[in-house]
């Protein structure tokens, strides 16, 4: 490995539901636990926000 090696970009880890996980090594099961539980809070927090919409839009038609 030379130096200019580290130069490249890196790939971005990613991930797709039902892929085959035999050929990844721990480090990147890690790495893919990670961005999915990332993932998971991003998704979390969107239905938390539009849920707070909805009972906006609920309380203020209601009245």
């Amino acid at each position: 490995m030379s130096f200019m090696d580290d130069d490249r970009p890196k790939k971005p880890v990613s991930h797709e539901i039902g892929c085959e996980l035999d050929a990844l090594s721990a480090d990147e099961l890690d790495r893919r636990i990670a961005l999915l539980q990332d993932e998971i809070r991003r998704l979390g927090a969107e239905k938390q926000k539009k849920a707070a919409g909805r009972r906006a839009a609920d309380s203020f038609f209601r009245s």
